[in-house]
């Protein structure tokens, strides 16, 4: 591995380098592999995270591995009650659940770190005892002091290891005293790179950078860095996927497995998330966290399918088609994630969206799930506006849902555009009809109206299509002496309330021979 490694780091082409690096991925053995997602309970779950979870999934899923949800919690004061839960939540309803969590159990936990202080506290005993990490008494007070100091000489504020060389009988008598106390790791020079699964060999000799680190600290809490080491270990974590802001920490990490003697995880670091104008996502960007999308009506398959076309990582890929989990899983190539960071196109969700409900429009039970969500948000954006007629019952079917569905899929990319202001006349009869700008009729207006009740009334059932629908409204048209833009216009109103919108032929079509005779009738009492 280390020959390799160097053997990479050597070649002076980029280029080279990935193609070493994916020769070593396709033939690596990946046996038992046991990856996890470790987020903070700190609030909503957000399209980053999504993504660290969902590749840590598929990786897993393409080598017949185990993927698993650890609750990161030592930083008891930025916890937000019930995040835990609801991050799980969002998991299985994006399709990836884990197979061992707080929720689901398994053999490796607890899978929260609160519940695992007592494995923290032994295992920094196992460093104190080999001398690779040492009590730190320096106050808070000190610390401030060194941080000015290295801000006023313009340089990186980090730890001198003062307390590293204290002797041993003056820290037993500082203990003695009850002065607080934090644990560090002892750094050491690292001269060789580590082999990013992604990124190839990296190096970078953290001794140059920071201080000793604190692992654990004075209230009994431990930090994040060893808290993570000590748990990817017992929970045998075999390959470690996570954001490319974590690969600087990576050596820090592989210093605390060689003080352990333990054998290390392979790493793999996922690149940048950013917005469209190249600036840094942001967990603050509510309208990214995965529950507000969720309440838009993106599907998990087109937020799944958004987030793997930035990031790269999978063979064969057409963009004009959106993968299930199962197939993102089968096509998944960890060699061909990208390296340079990612830029959201956020109006691609909606294509990715749209193109998701012509894939559910496919297959029979999720078009029936489809028009399920579509009755239940009709039924309640609607609930002060629908009548209890037969017609109405009708409109509120699932066999109606259906055909709006099939008949409104390019037109929307959300199922809760369709009730939306340009769709209401789908569902309800128009509040309003803007008789204003109207071209005139000779004969007037309920003569018009009567002569396309009785057409619509004589137009056979298997005939009830656009094409014929048209041609018998421009008939009409024709009799009353209106040129085809004149009377569509009208038909529109006055079956939609809408002075723009589809096609007329169309309208009728979906909404069907009885609803459309009934707006006709409407329209006519409106206007005598």
């Amino acid at each position: 591995m280390k020959f390799l490694t160097q053997l990479i780091y050597d070649q002076p082409c980029l280029r080279v380098k990935r193609s070493l690096v994916q020769f070593f991925l396709s033939r690596a053995h990946h046996s038992n592999v046991r990856v996890r997602f470790a987020p903070s309970p700190t609030g909503h779950l957000h399209l980053g995270g999504l993504r660290t979870a969902l590749y840590n999934f598929l990786f897993a899923r393409a080598h017949g591995g185990v993927s698993l949800l650890r609750i990161e919690d030592t930083d008891q004061s930025r916890l937000v009650p019930k995040a835990a839960e609801a991050l799980e939540d969002m998991l299985q309803w994006a399709k990836i659940p884990p197979d061992e969590s707080p929720m689901t159990g398994g053999n490796k936990g607890p899978y929260v770190q609160s519940l695992r202080s007592k494995l923290y506290q032994e295992h920094i005993q196992t460093l104190l005892k080999n001398g690779t990490a040492y009590k730190c008494f320096c106050s808070e007070m000190r610390m401030e002091l060194l941080r000015k100091d290295a801000l006023r000489r313009r340089e990186v504020p980090k730890y001198d290891n003062k307390c590293r060389k204290l002797p041993q009988a003056k820290a037993e008598e500082l203990e003695r005293q009850g002065v607080p106390y934090c644990i560090r790791l002892q750094l050491e020079h690292i001269n060789e790179p580590f082999m990013d699964l992604v990124y190839g060999p990296i190096f970078h000799d953290i001794i140059q950078f920071e201080g000793d680190p604190v692992l654990m600290k004075s209230d009994g809490f431990p930090t994040y860095h060893f808290a993570n080491v000590v748990d990817d270990h017992l929970m045998e974590i075999t390959h470690v996927l996570r954001g490319v802001e974590w690969q600087v920490s990576t050596p820090k990490h592989l210093l605390l497995y060689k003080a352990f003697g333990w054998e290390p995880p392979q790493f793999a670091h996922l690149p940048l998330i950013k917005n469209k104008d190249g600036s840094k996502l942001s967990k603050r960007q509510g309208d990214l966290h995965i529950a507000n999308l969720r309440k838009q009506g993106y599907s998990p398959e087109a937020i799944l399918n958004f987030v793997t076309d930035i990031g790269g990582g999978f063979e064969d890929r057409d963009q004009n088609r959106v993968l299930t989990v199962d197939e993102l899983a089968d096509k998944f190539n960890l060699s061909r994630l990208n390296t340079h960071s990612c830029r959201l196109e956020v109006e691609k969700l909606g294509y990715f969206n749209q193109l998701d409900i012509q894939r559910q429009l496919r297959n029979d039970h999720e078009t029936l799930q489809l028009a399920t969500q579509l009755q239940s948000l009709v039924k309640s954006e609607f609930k002060e506006r629908l009548s209890d007629s037969v017609a109405q019952e009708k409109i509120l079917s699932l066999d109606y849902m259906v055909k709006v569905l099939q008949w409104s899929q390019t037109r929307i990319t959300s199922i809760a555009d369709l009730v939306s202001s340009k769709f209401t006349y789908v569902w309800v009869v128009p509040d309003n009809l803007p008789l204003q700008g109207l071209p005139p009729v000779a004969s007037g207006y309920a003569t018009l109206l009567n002569d396309l009740l009785r057409n619509v009334e004589e137009t056979p059932d298997n005939y009830f299509n656009k094409e014929e629908l048209s041609r018998r409204v421009k008939m009409i048209g024709k009799g009353h002496k209106l040129k085809t833009p004149a009377i569509m216009k009208f038909v529109r109103m006055a079956i939609s309330g809408l002075q723009e919108g589809p096609p007329v032929g169309e309208m009728m079509e979906v909404l069907g021979k009885e609803t459309t005779l009934l707006r006709l009738q409407h329209a006519k009492q409106v206007i005598s």
